[in-house]
């Protein structure tokens, strides 16, 4: 369980520095610890993020969140998988919706890496005792196709082609809204969001180069919705997501960018379609790669899970009515 703590800073050393009183006060938690807590909103005064140099004025009570603490290795789990592909070298999943990709604070167990030590017992020691194998990821609720690495040299291989961006990745969302052209490229960097350390932005701290290019597959004007496929050039956290939110066009049902239900009032039907998806209504269709050992090209396609494929096929119904 994640912990707060709280620390009162009294008048008599006025000016001290927010970092150095911490690290004084709780000497069970590092200095690194401490920065990163800082950089993530997690230590406030009076309700509000500070900076690890904040000059300290006395009289001020200090907040700490603690996140919850990380399991120092991930365990073998029976859980089923969507096998697409797997050699000596590499193993392809269809990953659910829903399922976390690594163990982390609050999902110590039922993750990818979880159910790949227990299918496979190979995975590449590399990524670490929390990531073994583990190359890239996509959100917990988002669905599709990902590869895992099975050696040291395999994982290598494929962590140098998602640096050069040459992977082939395609994604498909239903957004809200109707871009208005068929296709475009979005080139805006993005970073921890400024003040929502959830999110992510363009306006954020230290962003990192960040490109998607897109096009739209169909257009639903009485539900105000298109279903659009997008190609990433890079692979930031939440890319497509904060890509296209700040054009206007968050995707359906996403928790952190999208918009309330409410706004599908005049289709009951719509609506309960709706709630029943996992989270934003996003897939990682294809996954293409150059295999570390053959240098064959490789690609994998995943099929639009059932949930969000009965919504597009009411918006399609809605389209032939219309």
């Amino acid at each position: 369980m994640s912990s707060s703590r709280q620390l009162f800073f009294a008048e008599d050393n006025p000016g001290e520095r927010l970092d150095s009183f911490i690290a004084a006060s709780l000497p069970d938690i590092s200095r690194s610890q401490i920065k990163k807590l800082i950089d993530s909103q997690a230590i406030t005064i009076a309700g509000a993020a500070v900076k690890a140099s904040h000059k300290l004025r006395g009289g001020e009570t200090i907040f700490i969140e603690l996140p919850d603490p990380e399991p120092t290795e991930a365990i073998p789990e029976n859980i089923p998988l969507a096998v697409l592909y797997e050699d000596s070298d590499v193993i392809v999943v269809d990953k659910a919706a829903g399922m976390v990709v690594h163990p982390a604070a609050g999902h110590a167990s039922g993750t990818l890496v979880n159910a790949l030590l227990y299918h496979c017992e190979d995975l590449a020691g590399i990524g670490g005792a929390l990531r073994p194998g583990i190359v890239h990821r996509i959100d917990k609720d988002t669905s599709g196709v990902m590869i895992a690495t099975k050696n040291d040299q395999s994982h290598i291989h494929l962590a140098q082609q998602f640096k050069d961006h040459s992977i082939n990745r395609v994604y498909v969302a239903l957004v809200h809204g109707i871009p208005k052209t068929a296709r475009g490229t979005i080139d805006l960097p993005i970073g921890r969001h400024p003040v929502q350390r959830k999110k992510m932005s363009s306006q954020g701290r230290q962003t990192k180069h960040a490109v998607t290019h897109w096009s739209v597959l169909k257009k639903y004007p009485e539900a105000q919705l298109s279903l659009v496929e997008f190609k990433l050039e890079t692979g930031r956290t939440h890319q497509i997501r904060v890509h296209f939110s700040e054009q206007g066009h968050p995707l359906v049902a996403d928790p952190l960018y999208g918009r309330p239900i409410s706004s599908f009032k005049r289709d009951p039907q719509l609506i309960s379609l709706v709630k029943t998806l996992p989270g934003q209504a996003l897939h990682a269709k294809t996954l293409g790669f150059i295999h570390p050992k053959t240098e064959e090209y490789l690609e994998f396609s995943s099929e639009i899970p059932e949930i969000l494929g009965k919504i597009i096929t009411y918006l399609d119904l809605q389209n032939q009515a219309a």
